[in-house]
């Protein structure tokens, strides 16, 4: 299944960021990287697109929307 993602989704990853206090994050840059702000702490983390899809759970923003 290809899961299709635009900015402003919140995605679910399958470990939590290391601040402990959410496994959410806001995409706020598409392309050959993923740049993601964590919902709990704020901050940036960007990752290249491979990694990216490995790491992700599930797309929050595209289940509400369905």
């Amino acid at each position: 299944m290809i899961t299709e993602y635009k900015l402003d989704d919140i995605v679910q990853m399958k470990k939590d960021h290391p601040c402990k206090k959410s496994h959410y994050f806001k995409i706020i840059r598409l392309g050959a990287d993923v740049k993601l702000k964590c919902q709990g702490c704020g901050a940036i983390v960007i990752m290249d697109r491979p990694e990216f899809e490995r790491k992700c759970k599930r797309n929050i923003t595209n289940e509400e929307s369905s």
